[in-house]
């Protein structure tokens, strides 16, 4: 697939309908896309490479855009194979071309690749350029968003920002869901870049004075209209802050009994008036977007069956995910359900500790076996300490 972005700037990217589990854990039933890009002018630059899966149809894309010309440069903003499993490839094709990256980008590429760069490396820092004539490239580094080496790219002739996988989504070019880029592009960014909110900010300050136009991911589509709408969404994930009112449930059940404990308590919080209650079962449902919606939400239930003297695994994985990308900010309850020696609020309790600037919220109650008619007034008084606030 190939399109003008401005009359000198080429997409030359590549979608994957193939795919089922992008890094092998994020279930994408829309494919994922893998973008490149050609910059044209007296030195022609692409901008990265695409997945080994997809390199002869990308090499296809890239010799028709160059229309019998070769390429002066390809700027590797980051080594992760999904974007750099084709440099090897075109480097062989062009063995003209000359690398762009940063000290870490050699290093790593070394870890990836066995072919020789000597006398094709350009090595850029924080602030370096890159005259291609009427086009100026100035990089900034973002480490940590989400690998050390990654940078970013201002063309500053189109005023575009070539964004790493910054800015990036699940899915296709031409993949579309009900709430536009912003649900998919939710639980890309929490679930791959969350733990790094810091790094983040920091990189939007470093671009805060640069007029852009276009933003060109990774990652999704090329976002061009209404810009401010996309990094003030970043500006809010990165900041952990909630991005709406809500309350998510993650439940973990054995045999069923704890799942319909939850869809009561979900009836109970609506009826309390709580402004949105989404519910996911961690045994089945994609656990990336139980972690995206308990990023969005102010408020967060963990309802589990006891296990082996702990708790089941499914809220396990959770709970421990929930530590890894640095989730705070919010407030958190807990019932538990055990037929004998209930211990899942005990397990769960010292995880939560682990996040910053959490509320547990009272009672934590537990359940025996079956969601009895005396449980219910233990859940009302949850729901109302969840919704009355």
């Amino acid at each position: 697939m190939n399109f003008n972005i401005t009359d000198s700037v080429v997409y030359i990217g590549v979608d994957d309908k193939t795919l089922d589990l992008f890094e092998s854990q994020y279930v994408v039933p829309e494919g994922m896309a893998y973008n490149s890009y050609l910059i044209k002018d007296e030195k022609i630059a692409v901008m990265d490479s695409v997945d080994s899966r997809k390199t002869y149809e990308w090499l296809e894309n890239l010799a028709a855009a160059l229309d019998g010309k070769s390429p002066d440069y390809i700027v590797v903003q980051h080594v992760e194979p999904d974007h750099s499993g084709s440099l090897q490839v075109v480097c062989e094709k062009y063995p003209e071309m000359k690398v762009v990256g940063n000290a870490k980008t050699f290093q790593m590429l070394g870890q990836f690749f066995d072919f020789d760069l000597e006398g094709r490396k350009v090595v850029v820092k924080d602030g370096s350029e890159l005259l291609l004539g009427e086009h100026t490239l100035t990089f900034y580094t973002a480490p940590m968003v989400h690998w050390p080496e990654v940078m970013m790219t201002y063309d500053t002739k189109d005023k575009i920002l070539f964004a790493a996988d910054a800015f990036g989504k699940f899915g296709t070019l031409d993949a579309q869901d009900d709430e536009g880029w912003a649900c998919e592009a939710r639980r890309y960014y929490f679930n791959i870049v969350g733990k790094y909110g810091a790094q983040v900010q920091s990189i939007l300050k470093k671009l805060a004075d640069r007029e852009i136009k276009t933003i060109c991911s990774l990652h999704g589509p090329v976002l061009s209209d209404d810009l401010g709408y996309y990094i003030d969404k970043y500006k809010i994930w990165s900041s952990y802050e909630p991005e709406d009112k809500g309350i998510t449930i993650a439940y973990a059940s054995i045999h069923g009994n704890t799942a319909k404990a939850a869809e009561k308590f979900k009836e109970i919080l609506e009826a309390k008036g709580a402004e949105k209650v989404s519910l996911f079962d961690l045994s089945r449902d994609d656990m990336a977007e139980a972690i995206e919606d308990a990023f969005r939400y102010d408020r967060l239930v963990l309802m589990s069956a006891s296990y082996d003297a702990g708790v089941f695994p499914p809220m396990l994985a959770f709970a421990n995910k929930l530590v890894s990308k640095g989730y705070k900010n919010r407030k958190i309850a807990i019932v538990e359900n055990g037929s004998w020696a209930p211990s899942a609020a005990r397990t769960l309790k010292p995880i939560i500790e682990q996040l910053k600037d959490i509320t547990l919220a009272e009672p934590v109650v537990t359940i025996k076996s079956t969601l009895k008619e005396q449980d219910i007034p233990n859940l009302e008084a949850l729901a109302d300490a969840l919704v009355k606030e």
